[in-house]
């Protein structure tokens, strides 16, 4: 286990607001799913701002439908077992959170939670046997050579390949 002590600042910048957001890796067959972002540029996985009546887990499988067009259950696991009768409800545990800075203006940080998912069962197939995702985002399944001829961030490939790894489907 690793540990990690209080070695930095953790106040934000002044005038900084943070956003709690969520990133899923959907992984089925050796590939994962990402997408050239309109806005920053850069390969992303599907995700975007939680809601603030939201659930973190809920805001990972909504924002997955909305940008994908495909349903997805998390990989994952709750803190513990919630046999008991009226035990709190336990949420699907994101594999990793970061914080983010977003120079967008106005200037803001997100913190990411990372989520990794597979596609609910009923999903139709399209090329190459993967499943059928919406083109509004230009969605593409990637496997790892097509990651390495793809322009990703150190940060979103260690991701991605820690998905593929973690997931077997």
């Amino acid at each position: 286990m690793l540990v990690v002590g209080a070695v930095e600042d953790r106040e934000p910048p002044d005038g900084i607001t943070r956003h709690f957001t969520v990133a899923v890796f959907v992984v089925h067959a050796g590939h994962v799913l990402l997408h050239p972002h309109p806005k920053v540029g850069l390969w992303l996985p599907p995700g975007g701002h939680i809601e603030p009546h939201e659930l973190p887990d809920d805001a990972a499988r909504r924002e997955t439908l909305e940008e994908t067009g495909l349903a997805v259950d998390l990989v994952g696991s709750p803190g513990i077992p919630h046999d008991a009768p009226g035990s709190p409800r336990q949420l699907v545990r994101p594999e990793g959170i970061q914080v983010e800075d977003i120079s967008q203006d106005p200037p803001h940080q997100h913190i990411d939670l990372i989520y990794f998912a597979v596609p609910r069962p009923g999903w139709e197939p399209g090329a190459g046997g993967l499943p059928r995702v919406s083109d509004t985002y230009s969605m593409t399944w990637l496997d790892a050579p097509g990651m390495a001829g793809t322009p990703l961030t150190a940060e979103v490939s260690a991701w991605a390949t820690k998905a593929l790894h973690a997931v077997v489907v």
